[in-house]
């Protein structure tokens, strides 16, 4: 604040002293001129957080597979059949009449007579069923039965993964002020032959 009110001081004399240099004719004693220093800048770098760290948790669905098994559905067991019998047919003469005696009328010469006659036994073929081997109960053994089922495993359960995040950083550049910039007035000499 010091600084800015002498400046301001010294640029009012120095006008002064310029304008009433041509308006008086006088000479000038001492002169002054103002001294601009700019600002003096540098670049610093820094690293800046971008993203904090953190964990990330990675799941992994259970692995499922098929597999196959053989299974017993029904068990030995033991049951029992009728076996029919065997037959043969087989044919025989079988005599349906014995033959005999009896009275029939004839007539011989012109003659009617009753004749005693005789008749002779009487035969027919007849089919008769003959048992080869009778009907009998059989024991039948069944042997157990399987079957291939298929069916669902587990090859893998799920898993759970956590992951580490590391924090990420960024370098950026910044300008930064390492000297404010400044105005000063500086004594100018002015040479004797040059002072009026």
């Amino acid at each position: 604040m010091i600084r800015k009110t002498a400046s301001l001081a010294l640029t009012g004399i120095t006008v002064l002293g310029m304008a009433s240099e041509p308006a008086a004719g006088g000479r000038a004693v001492e002169c002054y001129e103002q001294v601009n220093r700019p600002a003096v800048y540098d670049t610093v770098y820094e690293d800046v957080l971008v993203s904090p760290a953190g964990q990330q948790v990675e799941y992994e669905a259970p692995i499922y597979g098929t597999r196959e098994r053989v299974v017993q559905i029904a068990s030995a067991r033991v049951s029992y059949e009728i076996v029919p019998a065997i037959t043969r047919t087989i044919y025989r003469s079988v005599r349906v009449d014995d033959g005999g005696y009896s009275w029939e009328w004839r007539i011989i010469n012109g003659r009617k007579v009753l004749c005693k006659v005789r008749h002779k036994a009487r035969y027919e073929r007849v089919a008769e069923i003959v048992v080869v081997e009778p009907e009998r109960r059989r024991r039948v053994v069944l042997p157990a039965e399987y079957e291939s089922v298929a069916e669902e495993v587990l090859v893998r359960p799920e898993q759970r993964r956590i992951i580490d995040i590391p924090a990420s950083y960024q370098t950026v550049a910044r300008r930064v002020v390492v000297r404010e910039g400044s105005s000063s007035w500086r004594r100018v000499h002015i040479p004797r032959h040059c002072r009026y």
